[in-house]
């Protein structure tokens, strides 16, 4: 009887952290495809918007550093990388402001106040002319 009980104790406690392992897992998982829904969604749409070609300026520029951890093996050492991405916003001639996502080199290019022909498709940037006349 006495052993029972102690036992008993600890068949809750095992039972509790499983449903808590289980819960964060479904969380975890729930939260990843979540992410890779929104992702394909946005893809689709991009897809199935025109592509536009409009006279525009740069208003500014940015980077955005993510820096990451990760164990190395056994050994327990840490790997550390790091990854930018880099953004743009444009102004078109409503006024209206766009800041879309461009690749290293294109970031290197562009120069706020730049004007030109910005040629993009729903959130994705294609290219961008520079007017040579200003």
């Amino acid at each position: 009887m006495g052993f029972g009980y102690g036992f008993g104790g600890f068949d809750s406690g095992f039972n509790f952290m499983r449903i808590m392992f289980l819960a964060v897992f479904f969380i975890v998982i729930a939260v990843f495809a979540v992410v890779i829904i929104k992702g394909i969604g946005q893809w689709n749409r991009n897809n199935r918007s025109p592509r536009l070609t409009v006279p525009a300026t740069v208003v500014t520029k940015r980077a955005n550093v993510s820096h990451h951890s990760h164990h190395a093996g056994d050994v327990g050492a840490m790997h550390h990388t790091s990854s930018t991405s880099y953004y743009a916003t444009f102004q078109v001639e409503s006024g209206d402001r766009l800041e879309l996502r461009v690749s290293g080199p294109e970031y290197g290019m562009l120069a706020e106040g730049d004007r030109g022909m910005l040629t993009f498709q729903g959130t994705r940037y294609l290219s961008f002319e520079r007017d040579m006349n200003h």
